[in-house]
Parts: structure tokens; C-alpha cells; sequence
């Protein structure tokens, strides 16, 4: 259909950002004091990663973060959304803080100000220290008491100069990539350990609001990054939508109902009987992870296609989740994962901006008046640079402005959406696929840690400082 020419433009304060993570960029892993985090070993594992690749220097974001600042302020960000090294921080996961480990985050927080561009902070994005690991990680609830008292430490450093925080990032794929399907750090493969894993992270995300709301001034934001997904089902048939109830509730449901209703869907329990008791929920955790949010953080990517199946399939996964023979999904293993139609991204994942648009629409009914943050949508390219050192990545720019436009739709229908944050800023580790998944809107050269913005970094800081999505040509 032809391009509309009616500008699409956002509300004055519409938040524009970027965002990352620290071991995908930060390197410096033994520097400041910084022990290894489950990222460190499970990279350093050989066969976990694409061509046995990791985070040890990764950007050298540790020591680049100037420049990498400057570069942001160039482009015209309002925002950017990084993520706290638990183990640089607290290197055993417990006790006294580093302060050489606080001091890197102090002068990138410092760095970002000067240049009027505001920090969010997320506390988990994946690292755990190794040492919580070994005394039982995610799946233990030692590990969530341990999260808030680290909370309390990084909000009292920098709380007087960070308003937005965002307690985890995707504990999703924390707990059924890292303890079910074993595709992610630290490469369990225990359904009964998964389920542990996400009730604590639950438990961790509202010990952690209340850790952070006890060190920080009250009007600091506190949030979660949810990487929820529109889960559809192939047919109308009520198989086919019974099996989409169940992933939805492994997907979704697992944190959002115990978040913004206090409550786990009783369909969760009855699915998974075979599998836990549940007896690890103890009297009153549903109250503590039911803490009033300031807002909520969406991370969409690609929606979820599903039917019933009448016995387990085999063969490659087709849930965008890896190939592990072990299902991240546990108690639906009679639910047959399916490609969704249309052009994909170097990620295999469908492109499909109907999709964030439902998921927007979707929590603006689940949680009534709560702002929301796009807090990561991105794509993956085979991006290269031309001969004269320039990188071109139309697709990108098309991916961006779909998805971009899906939003202010969402706006328009009445959604609270107050910022967008792509991912990712440059090309980094990304994790296990190692280096060869670009999602960054800036190239890295990554013999000479050289960095070229993209055309679609310019694209996007257009749209940065207009607030208005520039016009993108039929061939792009």
C-alpha cells in the first residue's frame, strides 16, 4: 500500500533513548575489583557460545564510555538505558559495595548529565555473581534477599542523580533460558528449577522496589522490563487456544500477574502440578512482589505463534528461544511452536509491528493509568561497511519506523506511552550467538573498537530531536 504522507509525531515529552547491557559492552572483566558473573563462565564454557566468543573485552565500553557518550549527544538521545554489573558492584553477591566498582557508574552518570541526556538505570540484566550461582542461584531465595540489599547499594550511590530505575530486565529469560532450555548463562537444564528461578526473581523485583524506594528520593521512577509477547493461536480451534492460554501464562502471566495483581494465574498451577508444588510461595512473597510500579517496561521483539500438538515434537525449536533440546517452556511440551509469516531479521524472528502495538494495547487494559516505556525493540542485520567506510542499513530504518509508527498508533488508541528505547546503541556481545548478531544502531569494528554510526542512527536522531518520524523511501 502506498506510504502515508501525514507526519507521524510524538508528544513534546516523548522520551527517545537507546539502550544496552553490561556484559555486552563494558569488557574490563577483571578491572575495579569485578569478579565473574554466570556470563563470564558459562562464555568461557566451551560449545555455549558461536565460536566460543565472550564479554571479556566485548566494546570496551569500561573505558570508552566518553567517547561513546559524546556519540550519543550527537546523535541527539534524550535518554539512555544501561545496565548495573551486579558483580562489579558486589563482587561476591554479598556484603560492603566496591567503591572503585560505583565510581565507573558515578562518572558515566555524571557524563550523561553534562551532556542532557538522562540515565535509567537497570539493575539485573542477566550477571549474576558466580558466587550466588554456586550457592544455588536464581532457583534459591537466598538470591533475592541478596538482589535487594544490592539495590539498596546502588540506589543510595546514585539515586540523588538517576530518576528512572528499572529493578530486572526479562527475568523471563533468566529463569527459563538460564535454568530450562540451558541456551543462556547459567545453562540449567531443570524445569522444577526454572519455576523456582521465576518466582524468586519475582520475589527479588519487590524487595528490590522497596529497597530502592527506602535509599531514593520519592520522585524516582521504578519500573520492571517485562519481554512480554502477543502469543496467538494458529487456528480458532479450542486446542489451538487452550495451548496459547498456556504459553501465555508461561510467558506472560508468570510475572505480570504476581506484579500488577498480586496473584499467579491458577491455569499456571494446574499446568504445572507435575512438574513443582509451588510450596517455595510462602506466606505474604505475593504481597512483596506486588509493589505499586511507577511504570512498567515492555521489551517486544516478534509475537508468539502456537497450536496443540498431539505429542512432542522434535527437531529445531520454532519459539525464537534457541536450539536447546531442552524446552524453556516447562509443562507444555505437547504445544507446537510455529514461524510466523513475513520478512525476518538475521534473528530468524518475524517483523511484525501488529505486535507491539496488541502488547501495548494489552497493558494499557492490564494495568489502567501505569505509564509505559518501550524499553528495548531493535533488529538484527548483516550489516558492512561500503568503501568508503559508511554502513547502510535501510532495513533497519524500515523495521524502526514500523515499529515506531505502531506505537503512536497505540498513543492514538489512548495508550500511556511516554519513551521508546531502541536496541541496541552499537553492536556488541550478544551473548550467546557471540559476535555475529548486529542489533546495534552504531557499528563497531570490533579489531579496532572503531565506531560508525549507521544511516539508521541518523535516522533515529532525527527523530530524536524533531520528535517527528522522517519519511522512508519505498526502496528502503
Amino acid at each position: 500500500m502506498p506510504e502515508s504522507t501525514t507526519p507521524v509525531t510524538f508528544p513534546p515529552a516523548f522520551l527517545w533513548g537507546a539502550a544496552t547491557s553490561a556484559y555486552q559492552i563494558e569488557g574490563a572483566v577483571r578491572e575495579g575489583g569485578r569478579t565473574p558473573s554466570i556470563w563470564d563462565t558459562f562464555s568461557h564454557t566451551p560449545g555455549k557460545t558461536a565460536g566460543g566468543e565472550h564479554g571479556d573485552i566485548a566494546v570496551d565500553h569500561y573505558h570508552r564510555y566518553r567517547d561513546d557518550v559524546a556519540l550519543m549527544a550527537d546523535l541527539g538521545l534524550g535518554a539512555y538505558r544501561f545496565s548495573v554489573s551486579w558483580s562489579r558492584v558486589q563482587p561476591t553477591g554479598r556484603g560492603p559495595a566496591v567503591q572503585r566498582g560505583l565510581d565507573f557508574y558515578r562518572r558515566l552518570v555524571d557524563e550523561l548529565l553534562s551532556k542532557g541526556i538522562k540515565p535509567a538505570i537497570t539493575l539485573y540484566h542477566w550477571d549474576l555473581p558466580q558466587e550466588l550461582e554456586d550457592a544455588g542461584g536464581w532457583p534459591e531465595r537466598e538470591t533475592a534477599l541478596r538482589f535487594a540489599e544490592y539495590a539498596q547499594i546502588v540506589g543510595e550511590a546514585l539515586g540523588d542523580r538517576v530518576e528512572q530505575w528499572i529493578t530486572l530486565n526479562e527475568p523471563w529469560c533468566s529463569a527459563f533460558l538460564g535454568y530450562g532450555s540451558g541456551v543462556h548463562a547459567p545453562g540449567r537444564t531443570d524445569p522444577a528449577a526454572a519455576l523456582r528461578a521465576a518466582h524468586h526473581l519475582n520475589l527479588a523485583h519487590g524487595l528490590g522496589t522497596s529497597a530502592l524506594r527506602s535509599a531514593m528520593p520519592s520522585r524516582n521512577s521504578v519500573a520492571v522490563s517485562l519481554n512480554s509477547c502477543p502469543v496467538r493461536p494458529l487456528t480458532q480451534d479450542p486446542a489451538d487456544l487452550d495451548a496459547a492460554r498456556r504459553i501465555d501464562d508461561l510467558a506472560n502471566g508468570v510475572f505480570h500477574g504476581p506484579m500488577l495483581h498480586g496473584a499467579y494465574p491458577a491455569t499456571l498451577f494446574t499446568a504445572t502440578r507435575s512438574i513443582t508444588d509451588w510450596s517455595y510461595v510462602q506466606d505474604g512473597d505475593l504481597a512483596l512482589i506486588h509493589q505499586p510500579l511507577d511504570a512498567l517496561g515492555l521489551n517486544y521483539y516478534t509475537p508468539t505463534l502456537v497450536s496443540a500438538a498431539a505429542a512432542p515434537t522434535d527437531g529445531p525449536r520454532a519459539d525464537g528461544h534457541g536450539s536447546s533440546a531442552h524446552s524453556p517452556w516447562p509443562g507444555a511440551d505437547d504445544v507446537t511452536f510455529h514461524q510466523t509469516p513475513g520478512e525476518r531479521t538475521e534473528m530468524g524472528w518475524t517483523i511484525d509491528p501488529t505486535g507491539l502495538h496488541d502488547l501495548i494495547m494489552r497493558y494499557t487494559r492490564e494495568a489502567p493509568g501505569l505509564p509505559l516505556y518501550i524499553t528495548e525493540n531493535g533488529a538484527a542485520y548483516d550489516d558492512k561497511p561500503d568503501p568508503e567506510g559508511r554502513v547502510h542499513d535501510p532495513e533497519r530504518i524500515a523495521y524502526l519506523n514500523g515499529h515506531l509508527s505502531a506505537v503512536h498508533r497505540a498513543i492514538a488508541d489512548g495508550a500511556d506511552v511516554r519513551g521508546y528505547y531502541l536496541w541496541s546503541l552499537m553492536d556488541n556481545f550478544e551473548w550467546a550467538y557471540g559476535y555475529e548478531k548486529r542489533f546495534g544502531a552504531v557499528y563497531v569494528d570490533y579489531a579496532t573498537q572503531t565506531r560508525t554510526p549507521k544511516s539508521s542512527a541518523h535516522w533515529y536522531g532525527k527523530a530524536a530531536r524533531t520528535g517527528t518520524l522522517a519519511p522512508v523511501a519505498p526502496a528502503e
